[in-house]
């Protein structure tokens, strides 16, 4: 388990929002927020490992200290040129870090997406979005969504809870600083049960470990009865060779506790950073069947 004692360093940065080049199908980000660098979570296959986080990305936890003066000018701007759009909370990080408890900075910037009346689409591996309903709630009712997006979304604030397991024990080899899936599951249930659109980032499933049939069934079987409206069901990416990277990292953790599927994953990483065609196309078309089979949506709208 990760060590939660160390606190995060203050930094000061140029931009706190940040517009995308184009909103994604899943994601709906127009624009994303990361209040910290770096995270605490430690998941082994996180995309940013390999680029300037280290070895344990806890190691550099980074706090934007100037976010909210910075968000308060920026959407402040947006504003006042009717430049509304959905505001993803995180991209690069998890907006409710241990830390966040006590902090407080997501919660603050989440006061001040309400004021300028923003859409919101909250991403996380936490309990702790709990916590913050009453404001999403607020920003649900209060926001402006952009034009394109009026006829489709009944709400402008909704919650996805990212998996790459429903089982804690495995979570706990691969995600081992995040809270366990047990508890994102309760969660999840408790926002469903508030009437938030809520759902799952299904991001990444881990070959012949929480991508085989029996597995998916069971994922899908457990959002389906906490409530979730969507899922987004997706493979994964590893990258580097490197100490650091994300592909050194799984393959070391696959050895230890797999080591009957090393070759595999050999077989499947060595010459690329992607799974194969045949591979994703597999996992696609059986994703689909049983979005189908629960009366799951596969996106947001």
């Amino acid at each position: 388990m990760a060590v939660h004692g160390s606190m995060p360093t203050d930094i000061q940065v140029k931009s706190i929002l940040n517009k995308t080049k184009r909103r994604d199908p899943w994601f709906l980000d127009d624009y994303t927020i990361n209040p910290y660098s770096g995270c605490s979570f430690n998941c082994l296959f996180c995309y940013i490992r390999g680029s300037k986080y280290g070895t344990h990305m806890e190691e550099k936890l980074s706090v934007k200290a100037n976010a909210v003066e910075l968000l308060e000018k920026q959407l402040h701007n947006r504003a006042k040129k009717g430049q509304y759009g959905i505001i993803v909370m995180s991209s690069a990080t998890d907006p409710y870090l241990h830390f966040e408890k006590d902090l407080q900075l997501t919660r603050q910037l989440l006061e001040v997406i309400l004021h300028y009346r923003f859409p919101l689409h909250v991403i996380t591996r936490s309990t702790l979005v709990l916590r913050d309903l009453d404001l999403i709630q607020q920003i649900s009712e209060q926001a402006i969504l952009p034009a394109d997006l009026e006829s489709k979304l009944k709400q402008k604030a909704f919650i996805t809870f990212s998996f790459s397991t429903v089982d804690d024990k495995i979570a706990s080899i691969f995600e081992p600083g995040a809270p366990p899936p047990s508890e994102r599951l309760e969660t999840l249930r408790t926002v469903a049960s508030k009437d938030f659109l809520t759902g799952v980032s299904m991001m990444p499933l881990l070959p012949y470990i929480s991508d085989t049939g029996e597995h998916l069934e069971l994922m899908f079987q457990s959002f389906k009865n906490a409530g979730a409206q969507y899922i987004f069901p997706s493979t994964i990416t590893l990258f580097g060779n490197n100490a650091s990277d994300s592909k050194t990292l799984v393959f070391r953790a696959v050895e230890k506790h797999y080591p009957h599927l090393l070759e595999k994953y050999h077989r499947l990483f060595d010459n690329s950073t992607q799974l194969p065609a045949y591979y994703n196309n597999a996992f696609h078309t059986k994703a689909m069947e049983l979005c189908h089979k629960f009366a799951i949506r596969n996106s947001i709208i």
